[in-house]
């Protein structure tokens, strides 16, 4: 059984070099579920901030559902508390903040018990010409795949 891929931070992967992953829970609301289900969520803007010593899920869009409840609308870039193991989150504030490096959303998904995860990367920010030599590779890449499918014997 496949995992379930409700939004995606493509934004993340061109602005910061991914160092390492983590699988984190989210504490939602029932509307909120329904919501992702219907894949109605945005990161594009999404960070990650530590709040008291717990790990909060800043500025994600999850929209409010239409069907759900209609005298209530909740606010759609609410901080979502992220649940991890003490542990990871030990090893996350010290990269943090020793390091300097930053936690960044990449993707909400459903598992394979249909439990709504957040992947998380701590990730370092790329500079401007980092980003150009990544791009001229994508490129050079992309033509040495086409000129091999397009060449005859």
């Amino acid at each position: 059984m496949a995992i379930n891929i409700v939004a995606q931070n493509k934004k993340a992967r061109h602005d910061y070099e991914i160092l390492e992953k983590f699988e984190a829970g989210i504490v939602l609301s029932g509307a909120e579920v329904k919501a992702l289900r219907a894949k109605r969520a945005n990161l594009s803007d999404a960070f990650c901030r530590f709040i008291k010593g717990e790990l909060y899920l800043m500025n994600a869009h999850i929209a409010h559902l239409e069907t759900a409840n209609k005298y209530f609308t909740p606010d759609t870039r609410a901080p979502r508390k992220l649940l991890l193991h003490k542990k990871e989150l030990e090893k996350l504030y010290v990269k943090v903040h020793k390091d300097g490096l930053t936690i960044v959303p990449l993707m909400i998904y459903f598992n394979e018990r249909n439990y709504a995860k957040v992947s998380i990367a701590i990730a370092k920010g790329k500079k401007l010409h980092d980003k150009r030599a990544d791009m001229k590779a994508k490129t050079l890449d992309r033509e040495a795949k086409t000129a091999m499918k397009n060449r005859s014997y």
